[in-house]
């Protein structure tokens, strides 16, 4: 049985979203198999298996920093409609646990073999930009309401690691950040901020403005036969339940958006 279609609000024409159905014993035996992956992969990773990286071992950051002032620009025409983007548990209810506020607000652009194409024309060159990033999964602009907390939680998968570009990050600006595991790190605009995030983390905006990344989970580097394995992971996660569920919510979301 599954649970009952969560709305993301109290508007009677906002589209209905698909919520979370129990787990199975085939969940649990895939949890088992995914463990294992994970070993390999953290076993392989080229370049350690550490909670945030140096910005120098990924020469595609610098690239994105230096394009940041048009992504930047892009994502201020979003945020003329910024009441009316999705929240992030609107689109994948499994984080219900982390965020059940309208406080956490996306603008995706894709997603694991989904590619949301409206976002992305009216956003070129940050799509542009997306293409170039070596094993790209998922991108999408993460805004956060002034005063929001995200609690301390860890990510699904160690295949893939997470790029945040600071792009708009208000004053102060060491009151806006990040812990991954033992070590806290704050936004700057225009800078990069690489980590895994299957570390425990944990994020605040405590400020008095919108705090808004670029957000991007692109491929672990591996080596053999890590390289191999996680390339075939990630080749079928868009199969995966949840993930088919958050396309069909993205869906039902931008029919009314673009209506």
């Amino acid at each position: 049985m599954h649970s009952p279609v969560i709305p993301p609000g109290t508007d009677p024409t906002a589209p209905r979203y698909e919520g979370v159905p129990r787990p199975s014993r085939l969940a649990a035996f895939g949890n088992r198999i995914l463990a294992a992956i994970e070993r390999l992969v953290a076993r392989t990773s080229r370049y350690g298996d550490w909670p945030i990286f140096d910005n120098a071992q990924f020469p595609f950051a610098s690239e994105i920093e230096d394009a940041w002032p048009a992504i930047r620009a892009e994502l201020e025409t979003v945020l003329v409609r910024h009441t009316e983007l999705p929240n992030f548990q609107d689109l994948t209810p499994e984080v219900g646990n982390i965020n059940c506020d309208n406080h956490w607000k996306t603008y995706f652009f894709y997603g694991y073999g989904i590619r949301c194409a409206e976002n992305c024309k009216r956003c070129p060159e940050t799509t542009r930009i997306l293409d170039r990033i070596p094993g790209m999964k998922t991108a999408f602009f993460s805004i956060l309401a002034p005063g929001k907390h995200i609690p301390a939680h860890t990510g699904p998968y160690k295949g893939v690691l997470r790029y945040h570009l600071g792009l708009i990050v208000p004053e102060p600006k060491e009151r806006c950040r990040i812990r991954v595991a033992d070590q806290f790190r704050f936004w700057e605009e225009g800078k990069s901020l690489i980590f895994d995030d299957t570390f425990e983390h944990e994020v605040w905006n405590e400020t008095n403005g919108l705090r808004a990344v670029l957000f991007v989970d692109f491929a672990r580097p591996c080596r053999f036969p890590g390289n191999l394995v996680n390339r075939l992971f990630l080749a079928i996660a868009g199969w995966l339940p949840q993930l088919r569920r958050a396309k069909r919510n993205y869906e039902r979301w931008e029919a009314v958006f673009y209506h």
